[in-house]
C-alpha cells in the first residue's frame, strides 16, 4: 500500500495590504510568493494524495514543524535578511533533520550572490561579462570595464533594484547610481559591462540518476537531466525597453508594457545546445540539486554571457518562467511540482529506485507565444 507524505510548503508570502517597515528599500519583499501560489503547489502535491499545510518562513517555523511533524518540506522560503537569506530555511531543516526539496544551503547561499556567483563561474572558464563589485562607490573603475555599464544589488532577485537608471553612460552617473544602490539595498552594488543582446533563460531538472526516481522517467536524457524548450525574454516592448526590470516582471503574461516571451526561443539548434551546455555547467559549477534556472543574454558579438543563476525558481502557474517552459512542451504544472517533490524526496531515501531504467524518447515541444 502506498504511503502518503506530510508536506509542508515553506514560503515567504506578500498580501497587498503589506505595509513594509520603514527603512527598506521601495521594492523590498518583491521575490516573496503570493498565498494564490502557495495554494497552487499545495493542490498539485494534494493531487498525489499526500497532506500538505501551508508554513511561514518566519521566526516561528520550528514550533510550526515540530506541530506538524513533515515527512518532507516543499521549500520556496526567500528568508528574511542578511546576506545567505535563502539559504536559512535549508540551514534550519538539515537542523532539525527534516528533508526537503531543492538546492541545499551552500549553494542557496553562493547562488543569491551575484558578484560571488560570477568569481566562481569565471574560475571555471564560464562566459561571464566583465564585472566588478562596488562596497563604498569610490573605488577605481577597473580598465576592462567600458560604458555603458550595468548597475544592480549583489544580492538581491526578481529584478530588484533594477529599472531603466541602471544603464549608466558616465563616471558621474555610475558613482550616483552604484551610492543609491549600497545606501538603499544595504549591500554592494554590482557593475558589469552592458550586454545589449538578447536575453534567455534556460531550465534545468534532474540528475544523473533521476531517471530512477522521476515519475516521469522518459523526460531525461542519458545523462539524467531534462533541458526544457528556451525561454526568450524580449523587452523592446516592455515599460522598461532593454531592460527585464521589476516593474517589468510585475506585470502579468500578455499585458501592456510586459515582455513578450517566446518558447521554444527561435534559435539556429547548435545555438541552443551551446546555451543548455552553458546552463548545466552552471548548474554543477554551484552543486545545485534537482532543477535551477540559468539567464544568459548576449553581448555585442553575438556571445552568450552567464547573468545569474536561480536555485530557487518560482513556480506560479502560467507566469513563472520556468512554468512558461514546461507549458511549452506539455508538462502539466501537476507533474512539474510532483517531479521536483519525488527527486527531492529521493536524495533523502524516501522513494525506492526502479529496478530497471526506462529509455524513451523525449517529447516534442509544442511552441508558447505570449
Amino acid at each position: 500500500m502506498k504511503r502518503y507524505w506530510r508536506v509542508p510548503v515553506i514560503a515567504n508570502i506578500k498580501t497587498e495590504k503589506e505595509e513594509k517597515p520603514e527603512g527598506v528599500p521601495p521594492d523590498a519583499f518583491a521575490d516573496f510568493d503570493t498565498i494564490e501560489t502557495i495554494n497552487q503547489l499545495r493542490a498539485a502535491i494534494e493531487s498525489e494524495g499526500h497532506r500538505t499545510t501551508f508554513i511561514m518562513a518566519d521566526q516561528n517555523i520550528p514550533f510550526a514543524l515540530q506541530e506538524f511533524k513533515p515527512d518532507i518540506c516543499f521549500n520556496m522560503a526567500e528568508g528574511l535578511g542578511g546576506d545567505a537569506r535563502e539559504a536559512q530555511i535549508p540551514a534550519l531543516l538539515e537542523l532539525m533533520r527534516i528533508p526537503y526539496t531543492g538546492s541545499r544551503v551552500l549553494t542557496n547561499g553562493i547562488s543569491l550572490d551575484k558578484t560571488l556567483t560570477k568569481r566562481i563561474w569565471r574560475d571555471r572558464n564560464l562566459p561571464v561579462a566583465p564585472f566588478q563589485e562596488f562596497i563604498s562607490g569610490d573605488e577605481p573603475l577597473r580598465s576592462d570595464l567600458k560604458f555603458p555599464l550595468f548597475v544592480k544589488p549583489a544580492r538581491e532577485g526578481t529584478g530588484m533594484g533594477v529599472d531603466t537608471n541602471a544603464i549608466v553612460n558616465s563616471e558621474k552617473d555610475l558613482r550616483e547610481r552604484a551610492v543609491y544602490i549600497i545606501n538603499t539595498y544595504e549591500q554592494p552594488a554590482l557593475v558589469e559591462t552592458f550586454l545589449p543582446g538578447r536575453e534567455f533563460t534556460v531550465g534545468i531538472l534532474g540528475r544523473k540518476d533521476a531517471h530512477l526516481f522521476g515519475r516521469h522517467p522518459d523526460w531525461y536524457e542519458k545523462d539524467g537531466y531534462h533541458r526544457f524548450p528556451i525561454l526568450e525574454i524580449a523587452s523592446s516592448r516592455s515599460i522598461t525597453p532593454q531592460v527585464y526590470s521589476r516593474a517589468a516582471k510585475a506585470q502579468e503574461v500578455g499585458a501592456e508594457g510586459a515582455p513578450d516571451f517566446y518558447c521554444p526561443a527561435d534559435l539556429e539548434p547548435e545555438v541552443v545546445k551551446k546555451l543548455n551546455h552553458l546552463a548545466l555547467r552552471a548548474h554543477n559549477v554551484l552543486n545545485a540539486l534537482d532543477y535551477s534556472r540559468t539567464d544568459v543574454r548576449f553581448d555585442g558579438e553575438g556571445n552568450p554571457r552567464l547573468l545569474e543563476i536561480n536555485t530557487l525558481p518560482g513556480l506560479t502557474l502560467g507566469y513563472s518562467d520556468l512554468c512558461l517552459q514546461a507549458e511549452a512542451e506539455g508538462i502539466s504544472y501537476n507533474d512539474l511540482v510532483l517531479e521536483i517533490l519525488y527527486l527531492g524526496a529521493s536524495r533523502w531515501g524516501m522513494v525506492a529506485p526502479r529496478e530497471v531504467p526506462l529509455n524513451q524518447p523525449r517529447k516534442k515541444t509544442a511552441p508558447l507565444n505570449k
